[in-house]
């Protein structure tokens, strides 16, 4: 009965999700809420779920954007993209041997913090051959991050009086994961949403040069380096909406659509948090991820400022 129950919340949730009655922190919050007083019974699926997601909603999101104004803002963010990356990478390495930290745990945590969260994480975990157990712990410290990100930030940029551009830039460089960029700007605006989508994605792409320096650094060989093919995807369907194939009627509902999605996402995510695993991975790789995060959202603040 009680597992009846619970399958019946966690549906009747991801459809107030869907229809879009919550926000982003508010579909975060019901997961994490949910996972706490029931066990999330679709948990192997919502992982799966989350991965589709995501990237479903991104490449929906491209419905919304004209490839002048992305490339525009792709060459924007070029620069604080480059240093912030170099920057963690190096802060990064340092920490975990100052630490005395599992350096592929530290590696994954890391390139996590510096590119795009778990998709980094994700791509990075075969090249070094990292454990199921190093790879948990670093998801299940970017999540938490994440969830945090989340809520902080919004209440930043309102509090600073970043503008939209300033707002959306700082979110894709400093937020782990797509999911949470995407939700702390959809309530934002429009244009720190657009903005942030553009920088992050196109920040994903040092997922590549990323995989073959991780190959050097552990000294691996014929491991197959992952490429973020939706991107492909999302630039196609940013060149639709700017030829104008579709009519502005279909890509405003597509563009809903992949919003609407993206909360259901954020729930996901939340129902996916264990209190017990992130108790369970010690107080030295959180100390890492928060240094570092910590970090690049000032560097990254100052750097936009200026």
């Amino acid at each position: 009965m009680k597992d009846i129950f619970s399958k019946a919340v966690f549906l009747l949730i991801g459809i107030i999700a869907l229809l879009g009655v919550i926000n982003s922190p508010a579909a975060l919050l019901l997961g994490f809420a949910y996972t706490l007083f029931l066990n999330n019974p679709f948990k192997e699926y919502s992982h799966k779920a989350i991965h589709y997601f995501l990237k479903i909603s991104v490449v929906g999101l491209g419905f919304g954007m004209f490839i002048k104004e992305t490339l525009a803002t792709g060459k924007e963010g070029l620069s604080v993209t480059i240093y912030s990356i170099f920057l963690t990478l190096t802060l990064g390495l340092l920490l975990s041997k100052f630490l005395k930290l599992d350096l592929k745990l530290g590696h994954l945590i890391t390139s996590g913090t510096a590119i795009c969260g778990g998709s980094a994480i994700a791509a990075i975990s075969p090249v070094i051959k990292a454990k199921s157990k190093i790879i948990s712990i670093a998801l299940g410290i970017v999540f938490l991050l994440n969830s945090i990100a989340l809520f902080v930030f919004p209440a930043v940029g309102n509090f600073l009086h970043l503008t939209q551009e300033q707002f959306g830039l700082w979110c894709a460089i400093a937020i782990h994961d797509t999911s949470s960029v995407v939700g702390a700007t959809l309530g934002y605006g429009d244009e720190a949403l657009r903005i942030a989508t553009t920088v992050k994605l196109s920040r994903t792409l040092w997922i590549i040069p990323l995989s073959f320096f991780s190959m050097l650094l552990f000294k691996t060989k014929g491991e197959r380096i992952k490429i973020p093919y939706f991107i492909v995807l999302f630039i196609i369907a940013i060149l639709i909406n700017s030829s104008h194939m579709l009519p502005e009627t279909a890509t405003s509902f597509i563009v809903l659509i992949a919003k609407r999605l993206l909360i259901l996402t954020l729930f996901l995510v939340g129902s996916t948090i264990s209190i017990k695993d992130l108790k369970s991975t010690g107080v030295k790789p959180i100390v890492l991820a928060l240094v570092l995060w910590i970090f690049i959202s000032i560097f990254s603040l100052v750097y936009i400022l200026n």
